[in-house]
């Protein structure tokens, strides 16, 4: 009846006229006067025409130079410039073109009024090599794509292929595996069909640079890294690239990074490593996102919240067949259905890292060690599991001073579930990097196992053939 007569009511409503209401004064709009764009001389329009055309390639934005900047004057020179001034210091993406899981997204930048002060001053060459991040990294990838690029243009690497190769092996085999090894690695002699100490060396190094066990040994993962096409590294290091555009052109002195590709987590002090340690991120189907946040707390014998998502496709089943697993887990049922796994028995250890965002994924313990032994650790529903969570949260509670080392461990002990929160929070980065430098000028890959490079650099590509059209 409450129903009929809310109903009866917005009915009656309807049918009552209104009274009439004041006329609204509108507001007149006021003109916004164009933005002046500065003027080029006909020597400064030749020159930026040159250097766009140079550094959208240089800088990972197109995979081959294009004459298109030559046919621009006046504004639509200057926009395109501002265009590729955008795109190489804060990304090329537009927001539509980002991921849901693609969480890192660069800041508002306006090039204008440091174009218009080169422009004035007759810097416009120093302009546009201020353009890109500010990071060796960055760097170490520019520097990477030119390489890669000039040993595309040579005709690429030869592919290995066959029966596991080994040490004391010889043949043609071995000799295409010399000659594929010493075009990405100096050190090794580019001829011998013999494989010795030298070689057996050169894998190794290779295996370290792709992410792999250094066993030496040349067997099915090994040729796959190997046989992945020059054409495919270079689109992987056009891709990370742009994820180093958008992140902020100062980090804070203190952080904790994770490569989520790589599972590693690091801690910097400044530019410096002050801690290292192997991390298990999500499993392709349930990636880490990528995103920046601070740490705030640290949750000594946290309970697992279980998300309904786990519940729902493999808790639930469990029960269903073996009936009482769940209480034999230490799994209990909250209001609505929803599971919590107490301290005692967490799958999230002993040690949770807390820090706002939008995909409900934390850094944490786990009591499941075996994980950290391999190579491959890419196992968890989304969330960071990692290898020395207690040096981990010792270390960021070092400036809060009622949690020392000793309190820590005394807590951990008494079993019951406190939150620390820290005096200072941290800055945590969970990034993609699939290339980056490496030693001796070197670039490091990892594989793509959430497939996102090949979407990353198609996108940029996309993006930057739209600009051109635009520009045109």
């Amino acid at each position: 009846m409450a129903a009929l007569a809310v109903a009866a009511s917005a009915a009656t409503a309807q049918e009552v006229p209104a009274p009439a209401a004041a006329p609204v004064p509108q507001a007149v709009p006021v003109p916004v006067a164009p933005v002046a764009l500065p003027r080029l001389s006909p020597a400064q329009a030749k020159q930026l025409a040159q250097l766009l055309a140079k550094d959208a390639v240089a800088q990972g934005l197109q995979v081959e130079a294009t004459d298109r900047f030559a046919s621009l004057q006046g504004d639509a020179l200057v926009r395109a410039a501002l265009d590729h001034a955008r795109a190489v210091h804060a990304g090329r993406l537009d927001a539509a073109d980002f991921q849901r899981d693609w969480g890192v997204k660069p800041q508002p930048y306006d090039p204008l009024p440091a174009f218009a002060d080169a422009v004035a001053r007759d810097r416009i060459a120093q302009w546009v090599q201020s353009l890109p991040p500010p990071y060796a990294g960055y760097d170490a990838l520019v520097a990477g794509l030119a390489r890669y690029r000039s040993i595309a243009a040579a005709g690429g690497w030869p592919q290995v292929s066959g029966p596991e190769l080994k040490f004391g092996a010889s043949g043609p085999a071995v000799a295409r595996l010399r000659e594929r090894l010493a075009i990405e690695d100096p050190q090794v002699a580019g001829s011998g069909d013999k494989f010795d100490q030298a070689l057996l060396d050169a894998v190794r190094r290779a295996q370290r640079r792709y992410g792999l066990n250094p066993t030496g040994n040349v067997a099915a993962q090994t040729q796959a890294a190997l046989n992945v096409p020059v054409e495919g590294r270079i689109r992987q290091i056009m891709a990370n690239m742009e994820r180093w555009r958008w992140l902020p052109t100062k980090f804070e002195e203190r952080r904790v990074q994770v490569n989520i590709a790589a599972a590693v987590l690091t801690v910097f002090e400044g530019d410096k490593p002050v801690m290292s340690m192997k991390a298990v991120t999500g499993r392709p189907g349930n990636e880490t996102p990528m995103l920046v946040s601070s740490i705030h707390s640290v949750v000594l014998n946290p309970p697992w919240n279980v998300p309904s998502s786990i519940a729902t496709k493999e808790l639930w089943p469990k029960e269903r067949a073996n009936p009482g697993y769940l209480k034999r887990n230490g799994f209990r049922v909250l209001e609505g259905g929803r599971l919590q796994q107490s301290s005692e028995r967490s799958a999230l250890g002993k040690y949770k890292f807390d820090f706002a965002n939008d995909f409900a994924v934390f850094l944490h313990d786990t009591p499941a060690q075996a994980g950290f032994s391999r190579y491959g650790r890419l196992e968890s529903h989304g969330c960071v599991r990692l290898e020395k969570p207690a040096d981990l949260a010792k270390l960021l509670a070092r400036t809060t001073p009622e949690w020392t080392p000793d309190k820590i461990e005394e807590t951990v002990a008494a079993g019951k579930t406190v939150r620390a929160r820290l005096a200072d929070p941290v800055a945590v980065y969970l990034l993609y990097w699939t290339a980056f430098g490496g030693a001796n000028g070197q670039v490091g890959f990892r594989d793509d196992p959430y497939s996102w490079d090949a979407t990353l650099a198609s996108k940029v590509e996309a993006r930057s053939a739209k600009q051109m059209l635009a520009a045109k």
